[in-house]
């Protein structure tokens, strides 16, 4: 497997005593405040490999790069229309010991770390069955849960028990055409298709993310021998709760969907598929959960079917407000994606057929990418806009060699 190049640590107050400084990144806040803000940017391919920058104020900043050569990592505090130049140091000589935040891929899981329990976990394998009287075609894998706040709650349920085929998150179409057949990948009990997990081909751990890359396949169970429509691969980046301060446990999604054979799959006009989310069990019912769209609104049944750059979905956990604000990249296919509010249910997802048709033809690859926030306390549209504002409209940064 293929490691990160990381560095080990976190964002700390004081100086370590550094070697000679070799280059220099200058972030631009731009027209927004930036507090605890994740920053990416690719470096040139002759630019050092970065695990430390020196602010102006001498406070150490740890940074990440992958194998691409992307650098991330978490801009502290930055006023709008301001600048800040930070200097690229070599690794100082005394560094924390251990990586900021961890995957490991085992026993048909992959968990993140290192605190327990893992504030979340990729279901990779089909899952067992977690009680009895389930038709064994339920069972899946590809999905995230449990998807936990940084005070240990749970946001998400699995097998729920009006929509067995609900899980956490996950991905799947639902209304569909392919070959002249109707596979449904989402309706698993229609025995129609499915989303069926292949490996996990990378994870790592690090100082600023640790994540993993997974593939799938969508099979047409209507053929007459299962026939791979779409090949999908997961990219999932979990950030370090320590660098954010806690304040909130944050990871980004990237689905890449590419056709399986020379045949497009066609998604006609349809109300739900895509990215899914469903909420825990206690949140069953209308009184029991809320919701938030970025437009402002509150009523279930008034956001279906508008657009969203984002929205919340939460409830009380053990007599305390948590929830998950999931962010839409302005990138995507029809952003501001149509959204699918369930009436009385836990239940939203992100559903560009709504607009009409959509194929996705081949050699011309899908992507998805949403930032899914998970959160205590009560919803606020301040700090989800501020959320989205860094996802969509990052810092620019210059690096200087």
């Amino acid at each position: 497997m293929h490691r990160i190049l990381a560095g080990l640590g976190c964002l700390l107050p004081l100086a370590l005593p550094p070697s000679a400084p070799c280059a220099s990144l200058t972030v631009d806040a731009g027209p927004h405040d930036r507090v605890l803000t994740i920053v990416s940017l690719p470096l040139p391919k002759d630019a050092p490999v970065v695990t430390w920058m020196s602010g102006p104020d001498r406070e150490l900043i740890q940074a990440q790069q992958d194998a691409e050569g992307t650098l991330t990592f978490v801009l502290p505090k930055l006023n709008r229309g301001t600048m800040r130049t930070y200097t690229i140091l070599d690794q100082p000589a005394s560094t924390p010991a251990g990586p900021a935040v961890e995957a490991a891929y085992e026993d048909s899981q992959v968990r993140f770390g290192p605190v327990s329990p893992a504030p979340l976990t990729f279901q990779a394998e089909p899952s067992a069955l977690p009680r009895p009287g389930i038709d064994p075609i339920y069972r899946r894998g590809a999905y995230l849960h449990p998807i936990r706040t940084p005070a240990g709650r749970v946001v998400s349920d699995d097998y729920p028990h009006k929509h067995l085929h609900h899980h956490g998150l996950w991905f799947a179409w639902t209304k569909t055409e392919f070959q002249g057949r109707h596979p449904d990948f989402w309706n698993m009990g229609q025995k129609l298709g499915t989303v069926a997990f292949d490996a996990v081909v990378d994870d790592w751990s690090g100082s600023v993310h640790a994540g993993f890359r997974s593939r799938q396949q969508y099979l047409d169970l209507t053929a007459k021998e299962p026939t791979a429509a779409l090949n999908e691969t997961w990219d999932v980046r979990y950030y370090a709760g320590s660098l954010l301060q806690d304040r909130h446990r944050v990871f980004d999604i990237v689905v890449r969907q590419s056709c399986a054979t020379s045949d497009p799959l066609i998604l006609p006009n349809y109300h739900y598929g895509g990215l899914g989310f469903r909420g825990r069990g206690e949140w069953d019912g209308p009184p029991n959960c809320d919701f938030l769209t970025s437009e402002g609104e509150t009523n279930r049944v008034k956001a279906h079917a508008t657009r969203g750059r984002w929205c919340y979905i939460g409830g009380k956990v053990d007599g305390h407000q948590a929830g998950v604000v999931i962010l839409c990249h302005p990138g995507n296919f029809r952003a501001p994606q149509p959204m699918r509010v369930h009436p009385s249910e836990p239940f939203f997802c992100f559903a560009p057929q709504q607009l009409g048709e959509m194929r996705i033809e081949p050699r011309q690859p899908y992507v998805s990418r949403y930032r899914c926030v998970a959160v205590d306390g009560p919803a606020s549209r301040e700090h989800f806009e501020s959320l989205y504002l860094d996802y969509a409209q990052p810092p620019k940064v210059t690096y200087t060699p």
